[in-house]
C-alpha cells in the first residue's frame, strides 16, 4: 500500500493554482507546504496529512500518471470540470470505460493533463 506519492513541476505556484483546484473536488486540500527558500518549494494535498506532493526538486515534464480515488462519480464529474476550469487539458471526459478494453466492470472516470503534461485520473469503482 502506499503512503504517498508526488511528482516534479516545472512551476510549482502555477501547479497550485492547478491542483488546489482539482483536487478540492475529492476532498483533498493543501495540508503541508514547504518554503521555497528551504530548497524544496513543495506543497502536499491530503485530508489529514500529505499523500500527494509537487515540487521542484523532482523531474518534471516526465508525463506521468496518477489517479486519485473519487467517493461518487458526481466527484469525478467535479474533477474534471475543475481541473479543466484550472487550465487542465481534457483527457478522456466522465464516464463509464469500456470492459471490453480492459477496464473492471463499474470503472467511471476522467482523465486530465496537468500544466506539465502529466496526466492526472480521478476513478469511481461503485456504481
Amino acid at each position: 500500500m502506499i503512503d504517498h506519492t508526488g511528482i516534479g513541476v516545472a512551476d510549482v505556484a502555477r501547479s497550485a493554482r492547478f491542483y488546489d483546484a482539482a483536487l478540492a473536488a475529492l476532498g483533498l486540500r493543501r495540508v503541508m507546504q514547504l518554503p521555497a527558500e528551504s530548497g524544496a518549494d513543495a506543497i502536499g494535498y491530503g485530508e489529514t496529512y500529505p499523500v500527494f506532493w509537487i515540487d521542484r526538486f523532482h523531474p518534471h515534464g516526465v508525463k506521468q500518471h496518477t489517479a486519485f480515488a473519487a467517493r461518487s462519480r458526481a466527484a469525478v464529474d467535479a474533477f474534471h470540470a475543475a481541473a479543466l476550469r484550472a487550465g487542465g487539458a481534457d483527457n478522456g471526459p466522465p464516464g463509464l470505460r469500456d470492459t471490453a478494453t480492459g477496464y473492471p466492470p463499474n470503472y467511471y472516470a476522467a482523465f486530465v493533463i496537468d500544466p506539465d503534461g502529466n496526466n492526472m485520473e480521478a476513478v469511481c469503482r461503485t456504481a
